[in-house]
Parts: structure tokens; sequence; C-alpha cells
């Protein structure tokens, strides 16, 4: 009888609160699904206006893209998404900063890796900024064209999505500065800051891929 009584009491017993999903983390998972959908119907202008244009007999793509900077670009966003990565291995074990010298990158903790990713997405954005002026100059802007509209809004967009991850990591690093210990609740927000990261990632192989491989 006791044995069958620890049994009832073991299966009514609640869930212990560890074992369930944390609610910032599904809530930015739901959040990124909608992004994903706003990102696909972008695509879908893409296409669409692509296949208008080469109905007419317009050339496309309407403007010459410089495929060695987009590569170079592309490149170090994605090896930010590593670093990006690496940090959160870090806060993982409890590390927030290096324990060892700056240039030996395997004691690096989360700061380091954060402010490395920070810095490579700067790099991306700067260098997609100095593409924009280029096109500008010759010529090719958001109204000028059903291609420079199709450019512009996609990128544009995918831009101010990596300048919001920036500020995210800015946030996130300043309070691992502020903070007198890094709680649980920290280490959820830099998780869910690479969430973020990896998504504006993966959204970026594809406006890549489409906007300059394909012709």
């Amino acid at each position: 009888m006791a044995l069958v009584a620890t049994a009832s009491a073991a299966k009514t017993a609640p869930r212990s609160p560890t074992s369930r999903p944390n609610l910032v983390s599904v809530g930015t998972i739901v959040w990124l699904s909608s992004e994903l959908m706003f990102f696909a119907a972008l695509f879908a202008m893409y296409f669409t206006i692509r296949s208008v244009d080469k109905g007419l007999g317009l050339p496309w793509p309407g403007a010459h893209l410089d495929l060695t900077l987009g590569t170079i670009n592309t490149t170090v966003l994605l090896l930010s998404s590593v670093t990006c990565q690496m940090g959160v291995f870090a806060v993982e074990r409890g590390q927030i900063r290096r324990m060892g010298s700056i240039w030996n990158m395997r004691r690096w903790g989360l700061r380091e890796w954060y402010v490395l990713s920070f810095l490579m997405g700067l790099y991306f954005v700067l260098g997609q900024g100095y593409e924009y002026l280029g096109l500008i100059h010759d010529g090719l802007t958001l109204s000028s064209s059903g291609y420079g509209s199709v450019f512009f809004i996609p990128t544009g967009f995918h831009g101010l999505h990596v300048t919001g991850g920036l500020v995210a990591f800015l946030f996130l690093l300043g309070r691992t500065y502020a903070a007198k210990r890094f709680t649980q609740e920290q280490q959820v927000s830099a998780i869910v800051v690479s969430y973020y990261w990896h998504f504006v990632d993966v959204v970026w192989i594809g406006l890549f891929t489409t906007i300059y491989l394909i012709r």
C-alpha cells in the first residue's frame, strides 16, 4: 500500500519549474517566426517584380552589384554567428569574462565573444552602407526602378534588424558590467540574443543567394 501511495503521489506532484520551457525563449521563437513570414513576403515581392521586369524585356539585375564586397560582408556576418555561439557556450559554463590573456581565445568569456560579434556585425552594416552609396551614385535608388525597390527594401529591412541586434549586444554587455552578479535571467537574455543573431544570419544567406547569385 505504501508503494502504491508513493507512486500515486509521484503522478500527482506538480512539475518542477525547471522542467518548464522558459517563456522568454518561447516568446522569442514565436516572434522570430512572425519575422520569418515578413521576410518571406519580401522574397515573394522580389520574385514577382523580377518575373514582370524580365517579361517586359528589362535588364535584370538592374544594377552592377559588387559581388566581391557582398561576399566579404556575408562571410564576416556568418563568422559573427560562430563567435556569438561561442559566447553562448561560455555563458552556459558560467564564464562571463576571460580567464587569461586577451590573445588566448580559448579562455574568453561571454563579454569577449559578444564584443567580437558586435564588431563583426558593425563591419557588415558599414559595408552595406558603403555599397548603398556606390549604387546611389550610379543612379539606383528606391524609386528609380522596380529593381531598385526590391533591392533596397529587403536588404534595408535586414540591415535594420542587424542594427537592432547590435543594440541588443550593447544592452546585454552593459548589464554584465552593471550587475554585481550574473543571474539566471541574464543568462537567458544572452541565449535569446543569440537566437536573434542566428536568425538575421540565416535570412541574409537567403537574401545574398537570391539577390547576388540568382540572375
